[in-house]
C-alpha cells in the first residue's frame, strides 16, 4: 500500500492562560484548529487562515523567524513542532499521513464566529494546563495535552504550565 502525506498547519491558541480545543467530528479527538496546508500557501499562513476559517480569530503566532537570509532566500516563522500523523489506518498498514506543523498564537479574544460550514462556537472550549494535564489519560490524547500545556506557558509567560 502506498501512503499519501500532506502538509497540515495546527495551532494551539492561547488566551488568559488557556488554549482553544474541539472534539473533532469525524475523528472523535479534541484537537485544536487546523487543517491542510493550500497549493498557494506557505505553512504559517494556512495556520493563520485556519484558525480564522474555524474560530473567527484573528491570532498573532508567536513563531520565531529564522536569521538566514539572501536576496532570494527569505526566512520562515518557524513551528514550535514538527509532527507526522497517521491519519487513515488499516489492517496494520498506513495509507495517509499528515505531515504538521505546529504552532502556538495568541489570541486577544474569545469571541468565537467560525465561518459557515464548520463547528459552531459551543462546540470550542478553552482549557487551562491543569485540565489539560488532569484530562490527559482519557479526554485528550497525549500529545495534546503535552503541546497544550507548552504552548500556554509559552504564550503566557508562566501559569500553571509544566513543560
Amino acid at each position: 500500500m502506498e501512503t499519501t502525506r500532506h502538509f497540515t498547519a495546527t495551532v494551539y491558541v492561547v488566551d488568559d492562560g488557556a488554549t482553544l480545543l474541539h472534539e473533532h467530528e469525524r475523528l472523535g479527538k479534541w484537537l485544536p484548529p487546523g487543517g491542510h496546508v493550500d497549493r498557494d500557501e506557505l505553512p504559517h499562513e494556512s495556520a493563520k487562515r485556519e484558525v480564522r476559517e474555524e474560530t473567527g480569530l484573528d491570532v498573532t503566532l508567536t513563531a520565531e523567524t529564522g536569521d538566514v537570509s539572501s536576496g532570494s532566500v527569505e526566512p520562515l516563522p518557524e513551528p514550535e513542532h514538527f509532527q507526522l500523523a497517521d491519519v487513515n489506518v488499516h489492517d496494520g498498514e498506513v495509507g495517509h499521513q499528515h505531515v504538521d506543523h505546529v504552532y502556538y498564537a495568541a489570541a486577544d479574544s474569545r469571541d468565537l464566529s467560525p465561518a459557515r460550514g464548520e463547528a459552531p462556537a459551543d462546540a470550542w472550549e478553552w482549557f487551562a494546563a491543569a485540565e489539560l494535564a488532569a484530562g490527559e489519560a482519557g479526554r485528550f490524547d497525549a500529545d495534546v495535552a503535552e503541546i497544550g500545556r507548552r504552548a500556554i506557558e509559552a504564550v503566557s509567560g508562566g501559569g500553571d504550565a509544566q513543560k
